[in-house]
């Protein structure tokens, strides 16, 4: 049986103005991922994810690439036990 897991990270370098959200979204939702992404104050984009672990892999290593016109300098991911508390996968507001 497949490991469910959530993380919640947090993406540094040039992620904001070049679609990265919505990147994100649409990978998310080919990996059968559920969570949110949202833009940060100081420039920084989050995310919280939760799905399989082998699919939460992969949608890292397409994070830390992101889409064409970003450069992910820094990603820093923090590790959950799964909460199932998402049903699908949202673009959030900037939190402030």
């Amino acid at each position: 049986m497949p490991v469910e897991k959530n993380f919640h990270a947090i993406i540094s370098g040039r992620v904001q103005g070049v679609g990265f959200r919505y990147f994100v979204q649409g990978k998310a939702n080919g990996l059968d991922i559920t969570g949110w992404v949202r833009n940060r104050w100081d420039g920084t984009v989050e995310v919280m994810a939760q799905g399989e672990k082998n699919n939460l892999e992969s949608f890292l290593s397409l994070i830390k690439r992101g889409p064409s016109g970003a450069n992910v300098t820094n990603l820093n991911v923090e590790w959950l036990e799964s909460s199932d508390e998402f049903t699908e996968f949202k673009v959030r507001s900037t939190s402030y």
